[in-house]
């Protein structure tokens, strides 16, 4: 497989139980749609030894940056992180580098909830309280009409995630795949992306 159909795989799939296996049919999935799937951990061989802590922590940065710079675009997990409204941090970093690099991105999420919906599920789950209209008039238009009880705008009214990460997935061309299947998920967005790559 040549260079030109390698690409990223990302998202808080590190964290979760299981993740070399996620992984591994992860890969096999983009072999099915003529990819080469790179995870995180492909980049990390022999930092599994060295104790945790900042340097350790710097050394995988590295790496994971040295891994998109290696691919020709990238796929990303867009689900809720933590139990909250919005996806891992990390990931979002990721969609920016790719992104400012100026490679096809995609992205896929088992909750296909509107952003703003997630946003009150999480408020009322954490802290017992529900967005409400924002009443004073500094809102940007178009961004969202809803507040939470600290008076942040839930914003990003027809996307699934921050406008900024959903939004850069689409600049580049992409879409976000959803579907209840995590797999299935990962999937269609697989073979988005590889009819965006030469």
């Amino acid at each position: 497989m040549t260079a030109n159909r390698t690409v990223y795989l990302a998202g808080d799939l590190v964290f979760r139980p299981g993740a070399v296996a996620i992984f591994d049919r992860l890969r096999a999935l983009c072999r099915e749609a003529g990819l080469e799937g790179l995870a995180p951990f492909d980049g990390q061989a022999g930092i599994e030894s060295l104790p945790p802590g900042l340097d350790t922590i710097l050394k995988i940065v590295t790496a994971d940056r040295a891994l998109m710079d290696r691919c020709a675009g990238g796929i990303f997990c867009l689900d809720p992180f933590r139990r909250a409204a919005d996806m891992d941090p990390g990931t979002a970093v990721e969609i920016g580098y790719m992104m400012a690099q100026g490679k096809p991105l995609a992205g896929y999420t088992t909750d296909g909830r509107p952003y703003p919906e997630k946003v009150a599920a999480y408020r009322i789950a954490a802290w017992n309280d529900t967005l409400r209209p924002r009443i004073t008039p500094d809102a940007p238009v178009g961004s969202g009409a809803m507040e939470d009880a600290d008076g942040i705008l839930a914003h990003s009214d027809g996307m699934v995630q921050n406008g900024m990460t959903e939004g850069f997935i689409r600049l580049s061309g992409g879409t976000v795949a959803v579907h209840e299947d995590f797999y299935q998920a990962f999937a269609i967005a697989a073979a988005d992306l590889a009819r965006r790559l030469p």
